[in-house]
């Protein structure tokens, strides 16, 4: 197994380079069988833990510390992030993933192999509040006590970015706990960026990247929270053009940490809208998981997120995100999520929690 390490310390794992010569050539089929095999039957034969996401058609599967990526109409299969094969590509039909009887048959034999002894683990949580300063963000405006109250994005993302620091550091005091500003001040998109993407890590841990905003819109009824995370489609460099590989392997190494990067966004994003909607989605409503090419999303060397709290530009909502104890409920809810994706991504990869 070949390892690149980037300016910034960060580890990228990659695959052995013979096998990133052969996945550089086009993807043939191994089969010509017909796909036949739901997604739903492919989870209960092979009896895995599976997650779907139906916006970009991701689904990866977990089983015995192992996990498969695929996506439909792609026969570029991830096993472990560490090695990539050409298998008849899933499709889409009705509404629903198929896969054929071949592609089946790897993923089980995979399955039932003894996994790597490597312990992952998340290393370190950048929280990002975003605007501050001159910046004050969304403005909007809440009825408190009969009184019109002004109510500022930038205020309200800090209150809930700090008790989330909060909860994060008392659960994992072990942990690079980070925000990207504490306190009332301004820093630049390209500035939140550059704190993430230099943050030092050891060998075998990862980084994630949550940024909170406050939404805002011209319909005055416009309500709910939302995350958001990368289009799969939108093209980044992720890995470090100055690394000792090949022009024409760093593309396929770039690909695979791409993808990996996307499908860790999309299952952090699951599990802290989750974790929302279990505290506040009786206050607002869940507006879902949405993919954008946000600056901080896409410039970010790691799996990161952008969180929606609300509308300040809604009256009702304004003053809920005025209340101390709804925010508190929002903190909550992302912690939940987060900790729910970390004790996943940590145990499915052979990391025992408190090890």
């Amino acid at each position: 197994m070949s390892m690149i390490v980037n300016s910034n310390k960060h580890l990228v794992f990659t695959i052995p380079l013979l096998l990133i010569l052969a996945v550089a050539q086009p993807l043939v089929s191994q089969t010509s069988s017909r796909p036949d095999i739901s997604l739903s039957a492919l989870v209960k034969d092979l009896s895995v833990q599976v997650f779907w996401d139906p916006l970009s058609q991701i689904a990866v599967l977990q089983k015995n510390g192992h996990l498969v990526n695929f996506r439909a109409d792609d026969g570029l299969v991830l096993l472990d992030y560490r090695e990539a094969i050409a298998l008849d590509p899933p499709v889409m039909k009705n509404g629903v993933l198929m896969v054929t009887a071949a592609f089946k048959d790897r993923l089980e034999n995979f399955f039932s192999a003894v996994p790597p002894p490597v312990s992952y683990r998340v290393g370190a949580i950048l929280i990002d509040p975003g605007h501050g300063g001159k910046d004050p963000g969304a403005i909007g405006t809440a009825k408190i006590n009969g009184k019109n109250v002004p109510i500022q994005e930038k205020d309200v993302v800090l209150v809930v970015a700090r008790d989330l620091y909060a909860r994060l550091h008392k659960a994992w005091p072990d942990k690079k706990i980070l925000l990207t500003r504490s306190d009332d001040r301004y820093i630049s998109l390209e500035d939140r960026v550059d704190i993430a993407n230099s943050v030092k890590l050891d060998e075998h841990e990862a980084i994630l990247y949550v940024s909170i905003h406050a939404n805002a819109a011209f319909n005055k009824k416009s309500t709910g929270f939302e995350v958001w995370y990368l289009s799969p489609d939108y093209r980044r460099t992720v890995i470090d053009k100055s690394g000792s590989e090949s022009a024409e392997i760093l593309p396929i190494l770039n690909s695979m940490m791409e993808e990996e990067f996307t499908t860790e966004s999309i299952l952090i994003a699951k599990s802290i809208m989750d974790g929302l909607d279990a505290q506040i989605g009786t206050q607002s409503p869940n507006r879902g998981l949405k993919e954008e090419s946000w600056f901080v999303v896409r410039n970010a060397r790691m799996p990161s997120v952008l969180i929606e709290l609300g509308f300040v530009s809604n009256e009702k909502e304004a003053a809920l995100l005025a209340d101390t104890d709804y925010l508190k409920k929002c903190s909550m809810g992302i912690y939940n999520g987060l900790f729910s994706f970390i004790s996943h991504f940590e145990q499915s990869r052979g990391f025992t929690i408190g090890q």
